[in-house]
């Protein structure tokens, strides 16, 4: 039997968890495989970058999407379980879920969504005649950042679930990624001091400490308001500093938002997506899988043919 397309995988992933218990990945790419009556030979087949199973990679976003539609649900790396709606979902004996099936789902629809420019719908779903309006490059722009957005997205739920201490290091690693504080071990002794549900410390602008930034990072759910960045001010004034960094796992309100864009005091803001996206670009959690080189040809090489 062929490897499955992703969609294909939807309804037999989703019906392995009928039985109501937790499955890890590695139990899911068993199970199906075994379903799928796959050969050894079709589970080695890769992707055309020669770095992942191609079967792995349709079982993997075949999982995104019924987690991104709320039928399953990530209880703790890398282990899965189904919601209450996709109990519904089974109890209602679909004979075939895909991408369409799922556009019933609010989750799905919003993880789609794309913005003003990207609202069309992807290369990996899209209709004929969507795709055929757009270059080949434009198609690959698309998957990428449908692939960066779910990742992102699969990072900040990690993150959530990690404790204060190791959202303390991850804090720590990615502002010296980032270029501040000197070496880790020197960026550590500075931070270090371990608050209720964060950190909250300091840590030098370069390598000389010729400037002082002082962060705090709170793993929080509910948003930030303006009273928290409000005492942040307040604490950077009894430091006599006038430059901080106030990171967060959920989003900052609005008001917090205008307040610290309108004070004196340089306080950059990162909620949980800008602190996602900094981890991608900075290498912090993830690992690279695959790497595209495009080229053009080079009309100058061939000018004296």
């Amino acid at each position: 039997m062929a490897i499955p397309d992703f969609q294909s995988i939807l309804l037999p992933l989703l019906q392995i968890f009928d039985d109501d218990k937790e499955h890890s990945v590695h139990e899911l790419l068993e199970k199906l495989a075994k379903h799928f009556s796959l050969t050894e030979q079709e589970l080695n087949v890769l992707l055309p970058s020669g770095k992942q199973s191609t079967f792995y990679n349709r079982v993997g976003w075949a999982r995104t999407y019924l987690s991104k539609s709320g039928l399953l649900e990530m209880t703790h790396r890398p282990y899965y379980r189904i919601t209450e709606q996709g109990k519904q979902i089974l109890n209602s004996k679909p004979t075939r879920i895909d991408m369409k099936y799922l556009q019933q789902f609010p989750g799905y629809v919003e993880f789609r969504k794309r913005d003003t420019e990207q609202k069309s719908t992807s290369a990996i779903e899209g209709t004929s005649d969507e795709t055929e309006q757009k270059t080949p490059e434009e198609i690959l722009e698309d998957a990428y950042g449908e692939i960066r957005l779910n990742l992102a997205q699969e990072l900040l739920a990690l993150v959530k679930q990690s404790s204060p201490a190791f959202f303390e290091r991850l804090v720590v690693e990615l502002l010296v990624k980032m270029g501040y504080g000197g070496s880790w071990q020197e960026a550590a002794r500075a931070v270090g001091q371990t608050g209720d549900e964060g950190i909250d410390g300091i840590i030098d602008e370069d390598r000389l400490g010729l400037d002082t930034i002082y962060i705090q990072a709170k793993k929080w759910e509910n948003v930030v308001s303006r009273p928290e960045i409000h005492k942040f001010v307040g604490a950077l004034m009894g430091k006599r500093s006038h430059r901080g960094v106030f990171i967060t796992t959920s989003k900052f309100s609005s008001e917090a938002i205008n307040y610290a864009s309108t004070i004196d005091y340089k306080i950059v803001l990162l909620d949980g997506q800008r602190l996602t996206e900094l981890m991608i670009d900075y290498g912090i959690g993830v690992t690279e899988v695959s790497s595209y080189s495009l080229k053009r040809v080079d009309s100058d090489y061939f000018i004296n043919n």
